[in-house]
């Protein structure tokens, strides 16, 4: 069942700072994703996962329920600690965000 993939505003804010080498190796795996969000590796739980490129790790969320990944941030391996503590610090704000989401997607 493919899932669809969305990236939170802090996401597309980093991403765009980032090369273009970064951004198309970004959409392949947003294509990965959409087939199969569970490619990356898990991080404490497996609905966190992260992908790497180089020294580039990109979080998101799975949410099995809505058939939805959530692309919610990116760090280089020095600050990956500080990333994951602050991403399930911020769950309940993150599982809100793609609610509204995908109920204002209904509504249009």
């Amino acid at each position: 069942m493919a899932y669809a993939v969305y990236h939170s505003e802090s996401f597309d804010k980093l991403l765009n700072k980032y090369p273009k080498e970064f951004q198309d190796w970004m959409e392949k795996i947003e294509d990965q994703l959409f087939e199969n969000p569970y490619v990356g590796d898990s991080i404490r739980v497996p609905w966190l996962r992260e992908k790497k490129h180089h020294k580039i790790r990109v979080y998101y969320l799975i949410y099995d329920d809505m058939k939805a990944v959530y692309l919610v941030a990116i760090s280089e391996k020095k600050d990956q600690q500080r990333v994951i503590n602050t991403l399930f610090l911020l769950l309940n704000n993150f599982g809100q965000e793609i609610k509204d989401i995908l109920k204002n997607q209904k509504i249009t």
